[in-house]
């Protein structure tokens, strides 16, 4: 399986190192990514900036779409709607299992890449999410087949864990756990 993680500019860091970093460790092969191809990415607040080493290919296995991170909504709907202008071309494009961390989910639905779809974001952008035309469901982690997203910025690595039960195996899972001490928490929805 091969993984892209898209960055752009003003991502949340942690939305795009929890998933990536769980995954890798799952045997996945994960790939930082944009839309432009190679680069340095800035996240957002000046965190830091992380070097995308490839353009998001839309022959992929799994997309991850991390959130943005700014103090005011209003610079997080920016970097969102940015973001949402870059890769929805590409996005529209791919046959990929799309996951998202945190706000990721409101750049898609921004784009209008998940309307009538189910999906979970930060429980203080659910009713954005809602605005959009999505089924906004208040779970860790919410399963609608080949969109798959995950609730607040912490649940990156949950997200991780649930794609390599879901697409490896359950022992794959376990391993991953165990070495991150970690334990999956919250709900996991799916869609009937």
């Amino acid at each position: 399986m091969k993984a892209q993680v898209v960055l752009f500019d003003g991502f949340d860091p942690l939305d795009a190192i929890g998933p990536y970093e769980t995954l890798t460790a799952g045997g996945v092969r994960a790939a930082l990514v944009t839309a432009e191809g190679a680069r340095e990415v800035p996240a957002g607040l000046g965190l830091l900036s992380l070097k995308a080493t490839a353009q998001l290919d839309p022959g992929t296995d799994l997309v991850i779409v991390p959130g943005a991170a700014a103090l005011q909504d209003e610079e997080v709907f920016a970097l969102l709607s940015a973001g949402a202008a870059t890769l929805a071309p590409v996005l529209r494009e791919t046959k990929a299992i799309i996951a998202t961390v945190c706000g990721g989910s409101l750049l898609l639905g921004i784009a209008g890449l998940i309307k009538g779809r189910n999906a979970t974001t930060n429980h203080l952008g659910l009713h954005a999410l809602e605005s959009m035309g999505v089924n906004a469901v208040r779970a860790r982690i919410v399963d609608d087949g080949d969109l798959v997203s995950a609730a607040g910025v912490s649940s990156g690595v949950d997200l991780g864990l649930y794609l390599i039960d879901r697409e490896i195996g359950a022992q794959q899972a376990l391993e991953v756990e165990e070495l991150f001490a970690h334990e999956r928490r919250g709900t996991a929805w799916r869609a009937a």
